[in-house]
Order: C-alpha cells, then sequence, then structure tokens
C-alpha cells in the first residue's frame, strides 16, 4: 500500500499543490477524456433519449445491465498484462489495448446512431454492450498505465486529473450531447460523438508506453501462461491480506453501491419533473461539472495532506447525504433552484469521493499485476450496484422516486461502517492493510 495510507508525513499546502504541474499527471487529462466520453452516452445520456422516445422507466432500468461489462472485465483483464496484441502490440502492452477498446467504442456509437429505440429496442441494447465492453476495455489499458506512469505518492493528483479528464468527456457527452439532441438530432449527436473519440486515439499516438518489470523470456505451455496471467495476480493479493482480504473486497463492493444505484434514475426524474433538455444541460451537466471537479481536485489535494483512509471516510459519508437530497428533489416539483442544489452538492461528492476511491484501489495494487488486480478491485465496485440498478425502474413504477433515494441512500451505510473500521485498523495498528509485495500483516 501507498504510504500516504499508512501516517504520512504532513506537507505544506503549496508542496501538496505543486504536484499537478508534473507532465504525467498533466497528461492524465487527455485519457481522462477519452474514458469520460463513452460513459454517460450508454447511461444518463441514453435513459434521456429512451424517456423522450416513450420508453417505459421499467426497461429503462434494465439498460442499467449495460453496465455489467464494467464489473466483469476482470475476467479479460490478464490478456492485457500478459498477452500481446497483433500489429498493434507495436504500440506497447497498455497503448494497444486503449487502443483497440477506442475502436469498439467508436463502432458501437455509430451503430446507436443508426438504430431507432422506439423500433428496436434489442439492437440499441447490442450496441449499447459493445460500447460499454469496449469501453471496460479501454479503462483496462488506462488504468494500469495511470499506476505505472508515476509512484504512489502522486496517485491522489493523478486521480484528481484522470477525473478532470472523464468529466470533461463526460460534459461533452452529457450537456454537449443534450444540446446537440436539441439543435439537430439525436442521430447525428451519436455520430458526433463518435468522431470526437478521435481525441483518444490521437492521445494514444503520443503518449510514451510506461516502463513495465522484465520478464523473462520462457518457453510456457498454455496452462502455465494461464497460471502466471490469471491465478498469479489474484492470489498474491489474498496471500498477501489472508481473510482480511475480503473485507477488503467488501469496502470495495459496498463504497458506491447507493450511488450507482441512485444514478440510474436521475435522467428520468428529471424528465418527469418537467425539465427541458437544456434545464438539464445547464444545471445538471454545466454546474455539475464544476462542483465535481471541484471536488475532485480537493479530494486529490486532502489526500496528499492527510492520507487517504479519512477522506474515504468523508466521501462514504457525503455519498449518504446526497442520495437523500435527491428524495427531497422528487417532492420540489419543476424547481430549478431546487435542482441547482442537489446537483452541486452531488457532484462535488462525486468528485471528492471519486479521487479517493481511485487513489486507494491504486495504493492497493501490485506493480507485477496491475492490470488484472486494479480491474478485480474496479469490477468489484461496480458489481453490486450495477446487478441492483436493473431494477431501480421497478421501485420507481411502483413506489415512487422518494422511497427508491431513500432506499439508495441505506445502501451506503455499510460503507461508512467499514472506512470507520480501515481508520481504527490504521490508527492502531500503524496500516490498514499489509504492503503490496509484503507478508501478511
Amino acid at each position: 500500500m501507498s504510504e500516504n495510507t499508512t501516517g504520512p508525513e504532513t506537507k505544506s499546502w503549496l508542496e501538496s499543490a505543486t504536484v499537478y504541474l508534473k507532465p504525467r499527471v498533466v497528461g492524465m487529462l487527455f485519457l481522462g477524456f477519452s474514458a469520460g466520453l463513452p460513459f454517460l452516452l450508454i447511461f444518463s445520456t441514453l435513459n434521456i433519449w429512451l424517456a423522450e422516445a416513450e420508453v417505459s422507466r421499467t426497461e429503462i432500468g434494465f439498460f442499467a445491465w449495460v453496465g455489467l461489462a464494467f464489473s466483469i472485465k476482470v475476467l479479460w483483464a490478464p490478456l492485457a498484462d500478459h498477452l500481446t496484441l497483433p500489429v498493434l502490440g507495436k504500440l506497447g502492452k497498455r497503448r494497444s489495448w486503449i487502443i483497440l477498446g477506442q475502436a469498439g467504442v467508436i463502432t458501437g456509437l455509430l451503430g446507436m446512431a443508426s438504430v431507432s429505440p422506439g423500433e428496436d429496442l434489442a439492437l440499441m441494447a447490442a450496441f449499447a454492450v459493445l460500447v460499454a465492453f469496449s469501453s471496460a476495455t479501454q479503462d483496462i489499458g488506462i488504468d494500469a498505465y495511470r499506476i505505472e506512469a508515476v509512484k504512489d505518492e502522486y496517485q491522489g493528483a493523478m486521480a484528481a486529473n484522470y477525473q478532470l479528464g472523464w468529466r470533461l468527456g463526460a460534459l461533452v457527452a452529457g450537456a454537449g450531447a443534450l444540446y446537440l439532441a436539441d439543435a439537430i438530432d439525436w442521430v447525428m449527436t451519436y455520430q458526433i460523438m463518435a468522431l470526437l473519440m478521435g481525441v483518444g486515439v490521437l492521445t494514444v499516438v503520443v503518449i510514451r508506453e510506461p516502463e513495465h518489470p522484465v520478464e523473462k523470456k520462457e518457453k510456457r505451455s498454455f496452462a502455465q501462461w494461464g497460471q502466471k496471467a490469471v491465478v498469479t495476480p489474484f492470489a498474491e493479493f489474498f496471500k498477501r491480506n489472508g481473510l482480511f482480504a475480503y473485507i477488503i473486497l467488501a469496502l470495495i463492493g459496498l463504497y458506491k453501491i447507493g450511488d450507482i444505484v441512485m444514478g440510474n434514475m436521475a435522467g428520468p426524474l428529471y424528465i418527469d419533473l418537467g425539465f427541458e433538455k437544456t434545464d438539464i444541460a445547464n444545471i445538471a451537466k454545466g454546474l455539475g461539472f464544476a462542483a465535481t471537479i471541484f471536488g475532485a481536485y480537493l479530494g486529490g489535494l486532502l489526500i496528499t495532506r492527510f492520507g487517504i483512509l479519512r477522506i474515504l471516510l468523508l466521501g462514504a459519508i457525503m455519498v449518504v447525504v446526497t442520495n437523500l437530497a435527491f428524495g427531497w428533489l422528487s417532492t420540489q416539483g419543476n424547481s430549478l433552484e431546487a435542482l441547482s442544489v442537489v446537483i452541486a452538492s452531488d457532484s462535488l461528492t462525486g468528485g471528492l469521493a471519486g479521487s479517493v476511491f481511485i487513489a486507494y484501489l491504486s495504493s492497493l495494487t501490485n506493480r507485477s499485476f496491475t492490470a488484472t488486480q486494479y480491474a478485480l478491485f474496479s469490477s468489484f465496485m461496480t458489481l453490486p450496484g450495477k446487478a441492483l440498478s436493473g431494477f431501480s425502474g421497478i421501485i420507481v413504477d411502483n413506489w415512487g422516486y422518494e422511497l427508491f433515494f431513500t432506499y439508495s441512500a441505506i445502501m451506503g451505510l455499510p460503507a461508512v461502517a467499514l472506512a470507520l473500521y480501515f481508520l481504527f485498523r490504521e490508527r492502531r495498528y500503524g496500516q490498514a492493510i499489509p504492503l503490496p509485495g509484503s507478508p501478511q500483516g
């Protein structure tokens, strides 16, 4: 684990802030943009398109299961650690997998643009699944690059800049897409989004491949290759942490569960409250973007100054509170003021919690198995939330938004309890979990 999680030496605010000037930290902006662009196009932005096409809230809820691709990416992440792609492999281990994912995203977005959701919802879902799997593949490569590009003490700043880039991409895919759809139509909007993925492709061509641990070249059978690529990364994590590994995975799986479940119904809520697409773009996306970036950089700064676990606890508490705020919003009718307050607070929370959780997951990895272990952690992060969020539309259709958002807030309470426990362990034993590469503590 990073020393930041084990009682870091306190730095001045100026020393903490200068980390954002480092070239590789700056470079994460562009990779973050490439990762953030496709995300909303298969979730909240797509949900608004579907709602306008008079697709039922129950069917919209089922579209959340498209996101399970991000939760099972651990199944093919070992390939990114150990398999060289033909032709693209000349770019290097990380860059080749990133660009493979980008190609799939572009293909899927163009496919979605060719389909009318009111006429062929199943085909729309199929293309959305292609975008999801391809985006998850891109994420595997980007996450591994981010962890390998700098040392642990800069991971908080890398996470913040990654979030800035991600949110810029999400802003384009959120507010930008809504403005375009209002001015022209959804078809051309998704075609333009596919074209903008070229930013990510150009970035991959420009950046340099990070250094990787040197591996001895030796002939192996398929079974031996599978042992090294698939079994060893998981075995190392469980050997290092023992039974405590399951508690770590529980925190990872529960930390964002309420936020993920809640987010699936945010778009339909805006439409049902009578907000226009431009209202949503201006407030939910514009103000939300600014608040998220502030939260992300605040989170990175607080991590550098105070360490990960205290900010991890703060983020968990804030997620519960802001989910309750959405329940309050559902009772306020068409109020731009209420929408602004709730979106600003939720976005600030998302930015801060995002920075600290990315930094926390990064600190857990052994760099000999970066892609595989990080994919394991990020898969557990989204799996419970994505599995449950598919039922969110059923809850809204039968019991309403207020009960739904209260339910999603309650789901965040176990994460608060676990974060408190981890902080207790750090203060009592000097570290919350054993360091990567060390024997069990």
